[in-house]
């Protein structure tokens, strides 16, 4: 399932509802299933299991998705 969007990884966007009404940040990517990852907004914690590439395991931060339909173009990525 191909979904074009209006939005450009890159972009500059605004969160206009939810949880994180009124935070900005740059579009990280789209997913096929209309969520967005935004630089700074919706930080979640996952937790690691110790293994060979991360031998202490550990709690990392990192970003969540939203839908499209919450975030805004402010400014949109120069190519």
């Amino acid at each position: 399932m191909s979904t074009a969007f209006k939005l450009k990884k890159g972009s500059t966007v605004k969160v206009v509802a939810g949880n994180h009404k009124g935070k900005q940040g740059k579009l990280l990517g789209i997913s096929d299933s209309g969520r967005a990852l935004v630089e700074g907004v919706h930080i979640i914690k996952k937790h690691l299991k110790r293994s060979a590439a991360h031998p202490e395991g550990g709690i990392i931060e990192r970003e969540g998705p939203i839908h499209v339909s919450n975030l805004k173009l402010v400014e949109e990525a120069s190519h």
